[in-house]
């Protein structure tokens, strides 16, 4: 079913359809031990069960930790449910387990604990080697899970609150030694699906599927307010076969900024982000892109593939970032479809980042970036159509714009190209591109071949 929703974001109210994705929403309730649906949990247990307590009050960090250890001793029979009613749920940070499905009614709120004693500190993930705001360890990310198979989060598009203003409000006072948690990072886990579910004030990242395979999120709705800081919506890391689809995201920062690691640490780690599917999506971020490549992109990043997509008064649509340091490669990139509306650049590369975790970097360490396509590309109120920067003596190449229409804003640029160390074609582009981008006789290239990611279906369980 489709409804329309005004949603006021800052300064800005959006009128929108949002077709909600009717998982586990509409279908014949069943009773708590017998779940209806193909790929359901065999065991179900609500939070009330482990003494939970829905008053936004009292905290439920135990009876959490108890659920899951007790599930878990369960999931390997047939899968386990933790169900979490209508209420407001304070908690501490926790993990999750194996075939297991962490379920949120309606009505249901997850709140993160504002107390950052409750948030421990956990290792620097290999790839960055350190943390990435501070040096050395970071603060431990809200719902976590590491080597895990078989997890689903989703419901009757329940929240999930990261209540970050005191994280927004400590890191710009330069209060925090460490580095924030994110709102959920799974590490080194395959068959993942994360759906109909929102997620709100996260203290830093959204969501993070790092070093993960079969990764599906459908029909989510992120919410930061425009000026929280690094509040990104989606970050694959070094992650393969990940499908973005259908979702809503207004974020501080890149509403999905996809990533492998950071300077050395990336080279040495050596696990590329491949094969994403990002189709769908709607993004507001007035002062970043929505779509993002790197710039933390040292194990590579290549076929990546963002098709019908739409963004609204954000700053960028897909922007390449990288630098000297960097290593690594960009490379087999494909867009097309692109709905853009009040935008600063329609295309925006980046060959200057220059932030590395060690204040230094290796001059040696050039990134690749190559084979970048855009086709099917409309765009209104645009300040200026394309800054493409590569690096000098490492250009971008390969790449390649057709049938694009930028029609610019009453105070657009004079200069609508700025093209630097970049090599490419362009066929069926305006206003004219710049020089750097010659006249090409054919479309840009889209892989015919159809990146199968994740089940045909989702789950459609009621627990």
């Amino acid at each position: 079913m489709a409804k329309k929703t005004i949603l006021q974001v800052g300064w800005l109210q959006v009128v929108c359809t949002v077709a909600l994705v009717a998982l586990c929403a509409c279908g014949v309730a069943a009773s708590p031990s017998s779940p209806a649906g193909a790929g359901c949990r065999k065991h179900v247990a609500r939070i009330t069960e482990y003494g939970g307590v829905g008053d936004g009050r009292r905290s439920n960090t135990a009876a959490f930790a108890k659920a899951v250890a007790d599930l878990s001793l369960r999931a390997g029979d047939g899968g386990a449910a933790l169900v979490v009613p209508k209420g407001k749920w304070l908690t501490g940070p926790f993990n999750l387990t194996s075939h297991f499905t962490l379920f949120l009614d309606h009505g249901a709120e997850i709140l993160a604990s504002q107390n950052l004693e409750d948030w421990p500190l956990i290792a620097p993930l290999p790839s960055y080697g350190r943390g990435r705001d501070e040096p050395g360890p970071r603060y431990s990310n809200f719902i976590a899970g590491s080597n895990l198979t078989d997890v689903i989060i989703t419901g009757r598009n329940g929240t999930i609150n990261g209540q970050g203003q005191v994280w927004w409000d400590k890191f710009h006072a330069k209060e925090l030694t460490y580095t924030r948690g994110y709102l959920l990072e799974l590490l080194y886990s395959n068959n993942i699906i994360i759906s109909n579910v929102t997620f709100v004030d996260s203290p830093s990242w959204n969501l993070h599927p790092t070093y993960c395979t079969n990764v599906t999120i459908s029909g989510i709705t992120i919410l930061a307010p425009l000026n929280s800081p690094n509040t990104d919506g989606i970050d694959p890391d070094s992650s393969s076969h990940v499908k973005i689809e259908d979702s809503y995201i207004v974020s501080g920062d890149d509403c999905i900024a996809v990533k492998s690691g950071w300077d050395q640490y990336g080279i040495k780690f050596n696990m590329p982000s491949q094969h994403i599917l990002i189709r769908r999506l709607t993004c507001i971020s007035p002062t970043s892109a929505m779509i993002a490549l790197g710039s933390e992109m040292s194990g590579g990043i290549r076929d990546v593939r963002a098709v019908d997509n739409v963004a609204i008064d954000t700053e960028s649509a897909v922007r390449i970032k990288s630098g000297v340091g960097r290593g690594g490669y960009v490379k087999d990139v494909f867009v097309r479809g692109l709905s853009l509306h009040t935008m600063k650049w329609v295309f925006w590369m980046t060959g200057n980042y220059g932030q590395h975790p060690d204040n230094s970097s290796d001059p040696n360490a050039l990134p690749e970036v190559t084979g970048i396509n855009y086709s099917d590309v409309f765009a209104e109120n645009v300040t200026m159509a394309g800054r493409m920067e590569g690096i000098p003596n490492d250009p971008y190449t390969g790449i390649c714009m057709s049938n694009v229409t930028a029609q610019l804003a009453p105070d657009a640029k004079k200069l609508q190209w700025n093209c630097t160390d970049v090599k490419g074609v362009a066929s069926d582009v305006s206003p004219v591109p710049c020089p750097e981008l010659g006249a090409a006789g054919k479309p840009c290239a889209f892989p015919e071949e159809e990146l199968v990611i994740g089940p045909p279906e989702l789950p459609t369980c009621s627990y």
